[in-house]
């Protein structure tokens, strides 16, 4: 069984920290400044923020 996890990340303009997860069907986009915290790759995310911890 594959199991996906949440990352919680911070955006490197603002500083706002939100939960994403680690694969997006989309773009995923900082909720207070709109900066791209993750892209999708059909698979894990290339992620463009700070990774601060693994959500489970």
């Amino acid at each position: 069984m594959m199991t996906s996890k949440f990352l919680k990340v911070k955006c490197n303009k603002c500083k706002n920290e939100q939960v994403i997860f680690e694969k997006p069907a989309g773009r995923v986009e900082c909720l207070v400044c709109n900066e791209v915290l993750a892209e999708s790759t059909g698979g894990k995310a290339r992620i463009k923020a700070k990774v601060l911890e693994v959500v489970r």
